[in-house]
Protein backbone atom coordinates (compact mmCIF):
# COMPACT_ATOMS: atom_id res chain seq x y z
CA UNK A 1 0.00 0.00 0.00
CA UNK A 2 3.00 2.89 1.25
CA UNK A 3 4.68 2.04 -2.45
CA UNK A 4 1.21 2.66 -4.34
CA UNK A 5 1.61 6.12 -3.02
CA UNK A 6 4.95 7.50 -2.64
CA UNK A 7 3.78 10.92 -0.72
CA UNK A 8 2.49 9.38 1.90
CA UNK A 9 3.64 10.64 4.93
CA UNK A 10 4.92 6.91 6.27
CA UNK A 11 7.14 6.16 3.55
CA UNK A 12 8.66 9.96 3.65
CA UNK A 13 9.47 8.49 7.27
CA UNK A 14 11.12 5.72 6.56
CA UNK A 15 13.11 6.75 3.97
CA UNK A 16 14.37 9.53 6.31
CA UNK A 17 15.09 6.76 9.15
CA UNK A 18 16.49 4.15 7.62
CA UNK A 19 18.85 6.64 5.54
CA UNK A 20 19.83 8.20 8.46
CA UNK A 21 20.65 4.70 10.42
CA UNK A 22 22.66 3.31 7.36
CA UNK A 23 24.62 6.83 7.51
CA UNK A 24 24.94 6.82 11.02
CA UNK A 25 26.39 3.38 10.89
CA UNK A 26 29.03 3.82 8.37
CA UNK A 27 30.08 6.97 9.85
CA UNK A 28 30.43 5.66 14.10
CA UNK A 29 31.82 1.96 12.55
CA UNK A 30 34.51 3.94 10.35
CA UNK A 31 35.67 5.90 13.75
CA UNK A 32 36.40 2.36 15.19
CA UNK A 33 39.49 2.47 12.78
CA UNK A 34 42.02 5.01 12.63
CA UNK A 35 44.52 4.58 9.96
CA UNK A 36 43.49 5.54 6.68
CA UNK A 37 39.98 7.27 8.04
CA UNK A 38 38.71 8.07 4.53
CA UNK A 39 39.55 4.72 3.07
CA UNK A 40 37.87 3.15 5.86
CA UNK A 41 34.49 4.84 5.45
CA UNK A 42 34.38 4.90 1.70
CA UNK A 43 34.74 0.99 2.30
CA UNK A 44 32.61 0.34 5.18
CA UNK A 45 29.71 2.77 3.33
CA UNK A 46 30.04 0.36 0.30
CA UNK A 47 29.45 -2.81 3.22
CA UNK A 48 26.61 -0.87 4.62
CA UNK A 49 25.05 -0.14 1.13
CA UNK A 50 25.21 -4.08 0.05
CA UNK A 51 23.85 -5.07 3.33
CA UNK A 52 20.91 -2.61 2.99
CA UNK A 53 20.69 -4.17 -0.98
CA UNK A 54 20.77 -7.76 0.42
CA UNK A 55 17.47 -6.60 2.88
CA UNK A 56 15.84 -4.84 -0.43
CA UNK A 57 16.55 -8.01 -2.38
CA UNK A 58 14.85 -9.80 0.56
CA UNK A 59 11.97 -7.29 -0.06
CA UNK A 60 11.41 -7.70 -3.23
CA UNK A 61 11.68 -11.72 -3.20
CA UNK A 62 8.61 -11.82 -0.93
CA UNK A 63 6.31 -9.32 -2.42
CA UNK A 64 3.35 -9.70 -4.42
CA UNK A 65 4.85 -10.39 -7.75
CA UNK A 66 1.87 -9.07 -9.82
CA UNK A 67 1.44 -5.98 -7.49
CA UNK A 68 4.36 -5.14 -4.89
CA UNK A 69 7.28 -6.43 -6.91
CA UNK A 70 6.58 -3.91 -10.28
CA UNK A 71 5.96 -0.93 -7.83
CA UNK A 72 9.16 -1.28 -5.94
CA UNK A 73 11.28 -2.43 -9.17
CA UNK A 74 10.31 1.00 -11.08
CA UNK A 75 10.44 3.10 -7.87
CA UNK A 76 14.03 1.62 -7.73
CA UNK A 77 14.93 2.73 -11.73
CA UNK A 78 13.95 6.24 -10.38
CA UNK A 79 11.90 9.22 -12.22
CA UNK A 80 9.82 12.04 -12.15
CA UNK A 81 7.06 10.53 -14.21
CA UNK A 82 5.06 9.73 -10.70
CA UNK A 83 5.58 13.30 -8.63
CA UNK A 84 2.61 14.99 -8.34
CA UNK A 85 1.77 18.19 -6.76
CA UNK A 86 1.00 17.14 -3.24
CA UNK A 87 4.75 16.14 -2.85
CA UNK A 88 6.01 20.01 -3.73
CA UNK A 89 5.68 21.60 0.02
CA UNK A 90 6.94 19.13 1.83
CA UNK A 91 9.88 18.48 -0.66
CA UNK A 92 10.11 22.43 -0.80
CA UNK A 93 10.17 22.99 2.99
CA UNK A 94 12.86 19.83 3.32
CA UNK A 95 15.05 21.27 1.03
CA UNK A 96 15.11 24.96 1.84
CA UNK A 97 15.76 24.16 5.51
CA UNK A 98 18.69 21.57 4.96
CA UNK A 99 20.09 24.06 2.04
CA UNK A 100 19.56 26.96 5.12
CA UNK A 101 21.14 25.18 7.68
CA UNK A 102 24.45 23.78 4.79
CA UNK A 103 24.64 27.91 4.01
CA UNK A 104 24.85 28.68 7.51
CA UNK A 105 27.73 26.67 8.28
CA UNK A 106 29.44 27.08 4.78
CA UNK A 107 32.48 28.74 6.58
CA UNK A 108 32.96 26.04 8.99
CA UNK A 109 32.88 23.60 5.85
CA UNK A 110 35.80 25.30 4.59
CA UNK A 111 38.01 24.78 7.98
CA UNK A 112 36.70 21.50 8.04
CA UNK A 113 38.13 20.37 4.74
CA UNK A 114 41.56 21.14 6.21
CA UNK A 115 41.19 18.06 8.62
CA UNK A 116 40.09 17.46 12.11
CA UNK A 117 42.91 18.24 13.88
CA UNK A 118 43.10 21.48 11.94
CA UNK A 119 39.26 22.50 12.39
CA UNK A 120 39.98 21.18 15.97
CA UNK A 121 42.68 23.82 16.29
CA UNK A 122 40.59 26.79 15.34
CA UNK A 123 37.93 26.00 17.55
CA UNK A 124 35.52 23.78 15.99
CA UNK A 125 33.74 20.75 17.02
CA UNK A 126 34.52 18.16 14.27
CA UNK A 127 32.44 15.81 15.32
CA UNK A 128 29.23 17.70 15.76
CA UNK A 129 29.82 19.58 12.77
CA UNK A 130 29.88 16.00 10.79
CA UNK A 131 26.56 14.66 12.44
CA UNK A 132 24.87 18.39 11.42
CA UNK A 133 26.13 18.01 8.11
CA UNK A 134 24.92 13.80 8.09
CA UNK A 135 21.46 14.42 9.55
CA UNK A 136 20.90 17.48 6.95
CA UNK A 137 22.02 16.24 4.18
CA UNK A 138 20.64 12.20 4.90
CA UNK A 139 16.51 14.66 5.54
CA UNK A 140 17.46 16.01 2.09
CA UNK A 141 18.36 13.33 0.16
CA UNK A 142 15.85 10.59 2.00
CA UNK A 143 13.12 13.14 1.18
CA UNK A 144 14.06 13.44 -2.58
CA UNK A 145 14.36 9.34 -2.92
CA UNK A 146 11.09 9.21 -1.16
CA UNK A 147 9.24 11.07 -4.05
CA UNK A 148 11.35 10.04 -7.11
CA UNK A 149 13.17 6.83 -6.31
CA UNK A 150 16.92 6.34 -7.01
CA UNK A 151 18.53 8.71 -9.12
CA UNK A 152 21.69 7.84 -8.84
CA UNK A 153 25.19 10.26 -9.57
CA UNK A 154 23.46 13.74 -9.38
CA UNK A 155 25.15 14.14 -5.87
CA UNK A 156 28.58 12.63 -6.95
CA UNK A 157 29.05 14.60 -10.38
CA UNK A 158 27.65 17.60 -9.75
CA UNK A 159 29.95 18.96 -7.01
CA UNK A 160 33.13 17.84 -8.52
CA UNK A 161 32.24 19.66 -11.52
CA UNK A 162 30.94 22.70 -9.19
CA UNK A 163 34.50 22.51 -7.78
CA UNK A 164 36.22 22.98 -10.93
CA UNK A 165 34.38 25.99 -12.48
CA UNK A 166 34.33 27.74 -8.78
CA UNK A 167 37.14 26.29 -6.56
CA UNK A 168 36.60 24.79 -3.18
CA UNK A 169 35.31 27.65 -1.17
CA UNK A 170 31.53 26.48 0.20
CA UNK A 171 30.38 30.00 -0.23
CA UNK A 172 30.57 29.63 -3.82
CA UNK A 173 30.07 25.61 -4.19
CA UNK A 174 26.49 25.46 -2.67
CA UNK A 175 24.75 27.88 -4.99
CA UNK A 176 26.94 26.61 -7.71
CA UNK A 177 25.88 22.91 -7.07
CA UNK A 178 22.39 23.52 -6.51
CA UNK A 179 21.89 25.53 -9.55
CA UNK A 180 24.10 23.02 -12.16
CA UNK A 181 22.19 19.51 -9.94
CA UNK A 182 18.98 21.82 -10.52
CA UNK A 183 19.39 22.02 -14.36
CA UNK A 184 21.40 18.93 -14.89
CA UNK A 185 18.65 16.90 -13.73
CA UNK A 186 15.99 18.53 -15.72
CA UNK A 187 17.90 18.17 -18.75
CA UNK A 188 18.16 14.54 -18.36
CA UNK A 189 14.55 14.42 -17.24
CA UNK A 190 14.07 16.03 -20.96
CA UNK A 191 16.07 13.81 -22.74
CA UNK A 192 14.84 10.58 -21.28
CA UNK A 193 10.90 12.00 -22.02
CA UNK A 194 11.96 12.57 -25.66
CA UNK A 195 14.67 11.27 -27.06
CA UNK A 196 13.03 7.62 -27.46
CA UNK A 197 9.40 6.43 -27.85
CA UNK A 198 8.82 5.42 -24.31
CA UNK A 199 10.40 7.04 -21.28
CA UNK A 200 13.95 5.46 -19.87
CA UNK A 201 13.94 5.51 -15.95
CA UNK A 202 15.55 8.59 -15.08
CA UNK A 203 18.37 6.58 -12.77
CA UNK A 204 19.28 4.15 -15.52
CA UNK A 205 20.31 7.60 -18.11
CA UNK A 206 21.86 9.43 -15.10
CA UNK A 207 24.03 6.13 -14.37
CA UNK A 208 24.49 5.89 -18.14
CA UNK A 209 25.75 10.22 -18.63
CA UNK A 210 27.19 9.92 -15.11
CA UNK A 211 29.82 7.62 -15.14
CA UNK A 212 31.81 8.62 -18.33
CA UNK A 213 30.87 12.30 -17.22
CA UNK A 214 33.27 11.44 -13.77
CA UNK A 215 35.89 9.63 -15.47
CA UNK A 216 36.01 12.86 -17.42
CA UNK A 217 36.21 15.14 -14.53
CA UNK A 218 38.85 13.09 -12.42
CA UNK A 219 40.65 13.24 -15.68
CA UNK A 220 40.06 17.28 -15.15
CA UNK A 221 41.16 17.17 -11.78
CA UNK A 222 44.84 15.34 -11.97
CA UNK A 223 45.90 16.96 -15.29
CA UNK A 224 44.64 20.16 -13.81
CA UNK A 225 42.36 21.74 -16.81
CA UNK A 226 40.34 24.33 -16.38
Amino acid sequence: MLLNYPNDLYVQLSAFSFGLLAVMAAFFISRLYYSAPILVLTLVGILVGSFFGALTSLLKYVADPLDTLPAITYWLLGGLNAVITEDIPALFVVSVGGIAVMWSIRWRLNVLSLGDNEAQALGLHPTRLKLLIIVSSTLMTAMAVSVAGVIGWVGLVIPHAARILVGPDHRRMIPVSITMGAGFLVLIDTIARDAWESEIPLGVLTGLVGVPLLLVILRVNKTGWQ
